[in-house]
């Protein structure tokens, strides 16, 4: 008997130039391989419609996003108020096949009486009100801030209105052990990350570089790039690499006045993995709450030594793996330590026991298919 499974997306899940896009992108491969009949439904704001989602799904639905002051409401996260439709809301009401949200940002029908019954599944990267708590915090723009402080607000409530509609897959085990301890063991599960890599590719010996990647349009990320820049690369002189999609014109103005950093902006896929490749120490600062992040899972399985803080590896299990630097005093020793260290097959071999097991893209796909229809 054939399965189908309703999946929604934040945003059209390919180029894969984005962790939570990476994810559900493998995974939509893996659930082929499975023979899921999958009726993918996405959100077009900010990308084109691919083609080759038609190979992994037997549906493949878009959606215009409401923004602007269409989004915005006194209840609603604007994340989720941007992303009502009822075009989408009367596609789903067609059958009763079950619904797998891509984050909180698509879980408006847990809103809907008519839903109370359907078999829903949230999964969830990040916890979100954690997220835009650090951003307000950090943010100096007025109205930014407001947004900030606004859109906490609203996801502590909403998250609490719709936390027994569904079933909540996280994809850290620190997300999923506060979940356990706010709503109950029955309510939440662990899936860790869907991703490309198979086998660390790792080479040992020297690089000849420090890297840093990431979508530099994140304003985390853009906030980790200048904290590297003003605070780290200042000070020991070792040529520095940026890499990643859309860096703002500060960025790219901070970079050009050091003479020991090149900013690379939207690099193409091999371009990428061939710095990382190349380059002899890969950094991960992290200062949100934004749950796991690929470009650490990326370092670890293709790149040579890799310094994270503690917000980059929290709940990962991947400490072992990373040197860990908790301010800007640390990470410039790590680096003076590490740029003249040659990168060993022990360390290899520590990543490779590390990592086998966690990251089995088929193994954790039968997971999710017990878990909906078992």
């Amino acid at each position: 008997m054939l399965k189908h499974l309703h999946v929604i997306s934040f945003t059209i899940p390919y180029p894969t130039n984005e962790g939570a896009l990476v994810d559900l992108f493998n995974r939509l491969i893996a659930w082929k391989q499975l023979g899921i009949q999958v009726h993918l439904h996405c959100y077009r704001y900010d990308r084109e419609e691919q083609p080759i989602l038609k190979n992994y799904c037997t549906e493949v639905y878009y959606y215009e996003r409401n923004n602007g002051h269409k989004g915005l409401s006194n209840t609603l996260p604007f994340i989720v108020g941007s992303r009502r439709n009822d075009v989408l809301m009367t596609r789903l009401l067609e059958d009763e096949y079950p619904i797998w949200m891509e984050g909180i940002h698509c879980t408006y029908l847990l809103t809907d009486a008519r839903f109370s019954q359907r078999k829903c599944f949230v999964r969830k990267q990040q916890l979100n009100f954690q997220y835009y708590e650090d951003l307000y915090k950090k943010s100096s723009a007025p109205f930014k801030k407001l947004f900030y402080w606004m859109e906490n607000r609203l996801l502590k409530r909403y998250e609490k209105k719709i936390r027994d509609s569904a079933i909540f897959l996280l994809a850290t085990q620190k997300d999923l052990q506060c979940y356990l301890q706010d709503i109950g063991p029955s309510k939440a599960d662990f899936l860790p990350l869907f991703i490309p890599y198979k086998l660390v590719s790792s080479l040992e010996g020297m690089g000849s570089f420090c890297l840093y990647h990431g979508d530099l349009g994140n304003p985390s990320n853009e906030e980790a790039a200048c904290w590297l820049l003003e605070k780290v690369f200042n000070r020991v002189k070792v040529p520095f690499i940026l890499a990643g999609k859309n860096p703002s014109r500060k960025l790219v103005e901070l970079a050009e006045k050091k003479n020991n950093t090149c900013l690379v902006a939207n690099p193409s896929d091999t371009e990428l993995q061939d710095m990382i490749a190349k380059a002899h120490i890969l950094l991960v600062p992290s200062f949100t709450r934004s749950g796991l992040k690929l470009s650490l899972i990326n370092s670890l399985y293709n790149g040579r030594h890799c310094i994270a803080n503690d917000y980059a590896v929290a709940g990962t299990g991947l400490e072992a793996a990373c040197h860990i630097g908790t301010n800007a005093n640390a990470f410039c020793e790590i680096v003076a330590q590490l740029y003249h260290q040659p990168f060993t097959t022990e360390e290899i071999d520590l990543r490779k026991r590390l990592l086998k097991g966690m990251f089995e893209n088929e193994e954790n796909a039968r997971k999710t298919v017990d878990w909906i229809w078992g």
